[in-house]
């Protein structure tokens, strides 16, 4: 079938392209570098031509105030052109948790977004993973100087994108699931753990301090970020992603 991927050259975006044309369908990779905004809708209608199932995966530049925004008139001008185009399916990206951590703006809008797709007029399915492996040392670069890596003792079930990738491609190619499917990977940490671990994998010999007031994951508290019952459990720990 015929697959648009909107983000589709981004760390996810472009797993999910390789996974599905790999298994023989005709996955199409759409973002601004290629003509496709989903801000403007400039060609959007073009990309969704012919297409059985359309994945969302973009994001706003910044994760502040202007995050609500973004998210309602992205999803404003997909579901209008999906429905237009005959889409059948359409598939989005969110986070687990995000319901469950009303102090961060970014999160609140990723719920508007949700909640947009839920009441729109295509056929759906959200896929909520918990925070990449990837992105760990960017989050540790927030709150970090030349000395030491403040981070919050929050607890969290980090993935790998690959792991990520895979589901989002074998929710996309199936029936539409009307519903929220969770993954996360195999183990939970405290976030200042993990920095421990990430500075120690890199020979890195700065202190990590334990600041629940730091960055952007303070907003969370108690399990809020750890996945529930009935969620897909990846098995790519995170030592074994930090050796590859």
């Amino acid at each position: 079938m015929k697959i648009a991927v909107i983000g589709g050259t981004g760390l996810i975006g472009s797993r999910v392209v390789g996974i599905l044309n790999a298994h023989g369908h005709e996955a199409v990779p759409h973002s601004t570098s290629t003509g496709v905004d989903l801000l403007t809708g400039e060609g959007l209608a073009e990309a969704l031509t012919d297409a059985a199932v359309v994945v969302n995966l973009t994001k706003p530049r910044t994760f502040d105030d202007a995050s609500p925004a973004f998210f309602r008139t992205t999803m404003g001008n997909l579901l209008t052109a999906a429905e237009a185009a005959g889409v059948g399916h359409a598939v989005v990206l969110s986070i687990v948790g995000a319901d469950r951590v009303p102090g961060s703006v970014y999160y609140r809008a990723k719920v508007l977004q949700e909640d947009l797709l839920k009441a729109g007029p295509v056929p759906y399915s959200i896929v909520r993973a918990t925070q990449f492996f990837e992105f760990i040392e960017t989050v540790m670069s927030w709150t970090s100087d030349e000395h030491a890596v403040r981070l919050p003792a929050v607890l969290m079930q980090p993935i790998a994108a690959d792991d990520v990738a895979r589901a989002v491609a074998d929710v996309s190619v199936g029936v539409p699931l009307r519903g929220t499917l969770d993954i996360a990977g195999p183990e939970v940490f405290a976030l200042d753990e993990l920095g421990r671990i990430t500075l120690a994998a890199r020979g890195d010999h700065r202190a990590v301090v334990t600041d629940d007031g730091a960055g952007l994951y303070a907003a969370a508290s108690g399990d809020a970020l750890v996945a529930g019952e009935g969620a897909v459990i990846a098995g790519t720990t995170y030592r074994e992603w930090l050796a590859r």
